[in-house]
């Protein structure tokens, strides 16, 4: 399917609304948290058309009584072959922090992304703070969505060049954040990571 972005949808945080409301009642305590992320998180900011859900837990297993095992009973789609995230340039280089789970929607529902991640780890901070980031400023905002519009452009229908390209782009955005984040306060209501 190739990648495509789409105008600002204002129905974007009611889709996320249901789903963590979904994914709460499935997961009870499990989930310590669990936000919307990535670019339909950001109001006025173009994405693809798929919700972004991180649930931070404190333990990755796929045991049954695991937040891996209560999403695969309740016939959530594990991505099993996706075990962890991108490593941004001069982070800390360990696997362990840097390891997820992944899942899609049940079939049928609406499209998501759940990224299952263990507190405390940098792989779990990052789209908290890269979401803050971007609502504190709306002109790097602007950017991102432009240059992930170009991305779909020109590599539509290759995505792992455009994630060759947009990783390290993010990066930037990362260091940008980690430098505001040590000057500033995250916004008013948004998680402070």
């Amino acid at each position: 399917m190739p990648i495509e972005i789409l105008p600002y949808q204002t129905r974007w945080p009611e889709e996320f609304a249901a789903i963590r409301d979904d994914l709460e009642e499935v997961l009870g305590e499990l989930a310590i948290q669990i936000d919307h992320i990535g670019s339909t998180s950001i109001p006025g900011l173009g994405a693809k058309d798929v919700i972004d859900v991180q649930v931070t837990v404190s333990d990755l297993s796929s045991s049954a009584g695991s937040a891996h095992g209560c999403l695969v009973g309740a016939g959530f789609t594990a991505l099993e072959h996706i075990t962890s995230d991108h490593v941004p340039r001069g982070a800390d280089p360990d696997p362990r922090a840097w390891q997820k789970r992944m899942f899609n929607e049940r079939p049928g529902e609406r499209r998501a992304n759940i990224h299952i991640r263990r507190v405390g780890n940098p792989n779990q901070q990052y789209p908290l703070l890269f979401r803050d980031y971007l609502l504190a400023h709306p002109k790097s905002a602007s950017s991102v969505e432009l240059i992930k519009t170009q991305l779909a452009r020109y590599h539509g229908e290759d995505a792992q060049a455009y994630y060759d390209i947009k990783d390290p782009v993010y990066d930037l955005i990362w260091e940008a954040a980690l430098n505001w984040k040590a000057t500033a306060r995250a916004p008013a209501g948004g998680p402070h990571c």
